[in-house]
């Protein structure tokens, strides 16, 4: 798969997307609208589409005719959740930025469509690096929901250390195992095997501090001693302290404090954006900074991951995913959905001068390299009156019906195979065929059964589901060879 920028609703996006990735999206991040009252918000005239307003009357009832700000965005976001947990890899994980104004709201549905065991955690990303001097009293910071499609399944990766990090590692004693750090090696609490007196090197006598005890019994103490893993000072006639090498360090765990020195600001991030298109004037109004995207791919990715942002805006996330495969050697793939008219000229084309490099003279930013497929949604598959859109190409639909019936994609067929051009897919139970023309009506007969080459195949299926306009078999025929008959929805005026 290639990486991918799809221009369209994302509601329709991703019900596109289903076909090829459900299950298989390994970490999704979005920065939908925050709702903060202004209703010239883009989403809020979709709450008038038919789809929406049926699932209103459907689900909602007659409680969706007079909807307030919050039930409009809640409207809007519930059906897109639905879909992003579909297309979740079962140990996949969702991101998402919110602030105050839905982040109460945002959560209950999340609860609801991914369970509440599924809930991870609430990060807070500090986005101000000073108060707001207007205000009495500021916000700091917004929200990162996070949740498991499976959260038994999810594994999070520890954070590399940073230079900062890395400069508290010493190596006073020209230990061979090379740099480390020193911590504490006495305990909360009073436990009676692992109170008992240590000697320093020095003769020094020392006991654990009242209402504390030593972290390990004298056994296992006196090993770590053996193998030099325990700290004396310089003296030899400090207080123990337990040594931790940088060499055998996996790296260090997050939590849900994001500071902004770690993952970048608001600030930090207009300023970006401002450079890499220092052609254009006021180009994105709440771009986020890539660093706080690459925090979220850091802990939850692998170098051949799949990330989704379909709300993506100037396209963050991709520039990250960008970045993180140029400094650990990945091959991570993004799919980025954008219904907006700049999908073009700012979500894609930032993603262009990131791949090619942007800026000038000593201070131009090399580029990252790769490449990636821009896409308009096309034609719905299916009209307003459920009926087949046609015009959308054989392939697309044969795509759809492949997906629907749930044909494993190493089961599926191309049209050039060698049992019919109307094959689907098999296995050694079933054979789907969709015997479809479009300028002509289909018959489910003798014929067209005899058209079949089954005579490659290893295995006779013994089950037959077929697709046509219409079947001229009986019942019992059709019962006894265990075909299946699905009619295709086309205009009944056609017959």
């Amino acid at each position: 798969m290639n990486n991918r920028i799809i221009h369209g609703d994302n509601l329709t996006v991703l019900k596109s997307l289903l076909p090829e990735f459900e299950g298989k999206v390994n970490c999704i991040y979005i920065d939908p609208p925050y709702n903060t009252g202004n209703e010239g918000w883009v989403y809020n005239d979709n709450v008038n589409d038919p789809r929406i307003k049926k699932w209103l009357g459907e689900v909602v009832g007659k409680e969706g005719e007079d909807l307030s700000r919050h039930d409009k965005w809640l409207c809007m976001m519930y059906p897109r959740l639905k879909l992003l947990h579909q297309l979740l890899a079962d140990d996949g994980v969702l991101f998402i930025s919110i602030d105050d104004n839905e982040q109460a709201n945002l959560k209950l549905i999340c609860d609801e469509i991914f369970g509440q065991s599924n809930f991870v955690a609430n990060a807070l990303w500090q986005k101000r690096t000073s108060p707001d001097a207007r205000i009495q009293l500021g916000d700091a910071h917004e929200f990162i929901l996070i949740y498991a499609k499976n959260k038994i399944r999810l594994t999070l990766n520890k954070l590399p250390f940073s230079d900062k990090q890395k400069s508290n590692y010493k190596n006073p004693d020209d230990d061979y195992r090379g740099l480390w750090t020193s911590s504490d090696f006495t305990a909360q609490g009073f436990r009676p095997n692992q109170v008992y007196t240590i000697t320093t090197p020095s003769g020094k006598t020392i006991s654990p501090p009242p209402d504390r005890c030593w972290k390990n019994i004298e056994s296992v103490f006196l090993s770590l001693v053996d193998d030099n893993r325990i700290w004396f000072g310089k003296d030899g006639d400090g207080v123990p302290r337990r040594k931790t090498f940088l060499s055998e360090s996996e790296g260090i765990s997050s939590w849900t404090w994001w500071s902004n020195d770690e993952v970048g600001h608001s600030q930090e991030a207009k300023q970006e954006i401002k450079y890499i298109f220092s052609d254009i004037d006021n180009v994105f109004d709440t771009p986020k900074p890539y660093r706080l995207i690459n925090r979220i791919l850091q802990i939850a990715t692998n170098k051949d991951s799949i990330i989704l942002d379909s709300f993506a805006g100037s396209g963050t996330t991709a520039h990250a995913v960008l970045k993180l495969n140029a400094e650990d050697g990945g091959n991570r793939r993004f799919i980025l959905c954008e219904m907006m008219d700049y999908a073009e000229t700012i979500t894609a084309e930032r993603v262009r001068r990131v791949m090619e490099g942007y800026g000038e003279d000593n201070k131009k930013i090399q580029g990252l390299g790769g490449s990636f497929d821009f896409y308009e949604l096309g034609e719905a598959l299916f009209l307003q009156n459920d009926l087949l859109n046609e015009s959308v190409g054989i392939e697309r639909i044969r795509q759809y019906i492949s997906y629907s019936e749930q044909i494993p994609f190493e089961n599926q067929l191309p049209i050039e195979n060698d049992i019919s051009p109307v094959a689907l897919g098999v296995n050694q139970q079933t054979l789907w065929l969709f015997h479809y023309n479009h300028d002509a009506i289909t018959s489910l007969d003798l014929d067209f059964l005899g058209s079949l080459n089954l005579t490659n195949l290893k295995q006779r299926p013994s089950q037959f589901v077929i697709y046509a306009d219409k079947c001229i078999l009986d019942d019992n025929f059709m019962q006894k060879h265990g075909i299946t008959f699905k009619r295709i929805p086309r205009d009944i005026m056609r017959f």
